[in-house]
C-alpha cells in the first residue's frame, strides 16, 4: 500500500485506489533491508500474516526468509501483482479492520508502508486478536535520507509524507499491546529515468491529478533526473527504514479480580493437526 497520508479512513477512498497503477508501484516502490525484515519477524521462522501487502514487496523477502506467510489487502489488483511475485503464498482480499483469520492463529502481524491507512481503534483490536500468546505487531516504513540536499529537492517534488511515522503512536497508546520497541536501518535503491517515473506515478498525490498536472509533474521529476541522475548508470536514492514492534498483551495473565489468574482448559492455539484452517478463509 502507499506511503502517503489518508485523507478519510483506511477503509475507502484513496486508500484502495493504488490498483491503477499497480505495475508501476511494484516497478518504483524500493524493497527493504534483510536485516530490517529479521528484526521485525524476531529471526526464526514464524506463521506470518501481513496486512496492506500490496504488490508483494515485502512478503517476497518473508517467504524467503523462510516464514509462513498469508497475505491481505483491500486492492485485488494489487493482490494480482503479488500472486505473480510470490505464488507460493496465499493472498486475500481483506482490511486490517475485518482480518479473515482465527483468534491467536498468528506468532506476527506485519504491516509496511500501511499502517497510517487504518481505523486503528477497529484494527488494533484484530490484531491483537489472532495473536498468540507472545506474538507481536511489527510496522515498517521507508523513508528518503533528505539529510542530503539533492534528496530534499526530490521530497519537494515527490511530497515527504513517507517520512512521517506517528501512526506508529497508536501502538503506544493501546493497552492491547506492551512496550513499543523502535530502531532504524539504512539502504539504497537504484532507479533509472524510467523507474524514477514509476515512483512518481505510484503516489496517492499523482492519482488525484488531472491528466494536465499529471503531465507536467512528470516532466519536472524528468527534468530532476537530468539534473542530478547519472544517465544510464542511473540514481541510488538513500532511505532510512524505520521499523516498530511490540507484543499483545495476554488476556490470560490478566488476573482475576481476586488475585488469582484464570484457569484455562486445554491449548488455547491449535497445533495444526485438527480440522480447523489456521486462516478460516484463505481455502
Amino acid at each position: 500500500m502507499s506511503d502517503e497520508l489518508p485523507e478519510t479512513p483506511a477503509t475507502g477512498g484513496r486508500a484502495r485506489s493504488f490498483g491503477t497503477v499497480a505495475e508501476a508501484y511494484d516497478r518504483g516502490r524500493p524493497a527493504y533491508p534483510e536485516e530490517a525484515v529479521a528484526w521485525l519477524t524476531g529471526g526464526e521462522a514464524k506463521v506470518v500474516l501481513e496486512l496492506g501487502a500490496g504488490t508483494g514487496k515485502l512478503t517476497r523477502q518473508l517467504v524467503d526468509a523462510g516464514h509462513a506467510v498469508f497475505a491481505t489487502d483491500p486492492d485485488e489488483a494489487m493482490l494480482e501483482v503479488l500472486r505473480e511475485r510470490v505464488p507460493e503464498v496465499s493472498a486475500k482480499v481483506a482490511t486490517a479492520e475485518e482480518i479473515p483469520a482465527n483468534d491467536r492463529s498468528v506468532d506476527v502481524v506485519v504491516v509496511a508502508q500501511a499502517f497510517h491507512w487504518f481505523d486503528h481503534e477497529v484494527a488494533l483490536p484484530e490484531i491483537a486478536r489472532i495473536l498468540k500468546p507472545g506474538g507481536h505487531v511489527a510496522l515498517m516504513w521507508n523513508s528518503r535520507d533528505e539529510r542530503i540536499p539533492w534528496v530534499r529537492r526530490m521530497g519537494d517534488i515527490l511530497g515527504r509524507q513517507d517520512s512521517n511515522t506517528s501512526s506508529a503512536q497508536h501502538l503506544v497508546h493501546s493497552d492491547l499491546f506492551g512496550f513499543m520497541e523502535e530502531t532504524s536501518f539504512k539502504h539504497w535503491q537504484e532507479v533509472n529515468r524510467e523507474s524514477i517515473l514509476d515512483l512518481a506515478r505510484s503516489r496517492s498525490s499523482f492519482l488525484v491529478m488531472d491528466d494536465d498536472e499529471k503531465q507536467q509533474h512528470l516532466e519536472e521529476v524528468r527534468a530532476f533526473y537530468a539534473d542530478y541522475g547519472r544517465g544510464m548508470d542511473g540514481m541510488q536514492i538513500p532511505y532510512v527504514t524505520r521499523c516498530y514492534r511490540a507484543v499483545v498483551v495476554d488476556r490470560d495473565e490478566q488476573t482475576t479480580s481476586d488475585g488469582d489468574a484464570p484457569s484455562q482448559e486445554g491449548p488455547v492455539v491449535s497445533d495444526g493437526t485438527d480440522t480447523d484452517m489456521l486462516l478460516i478463509d484463505f481455502r
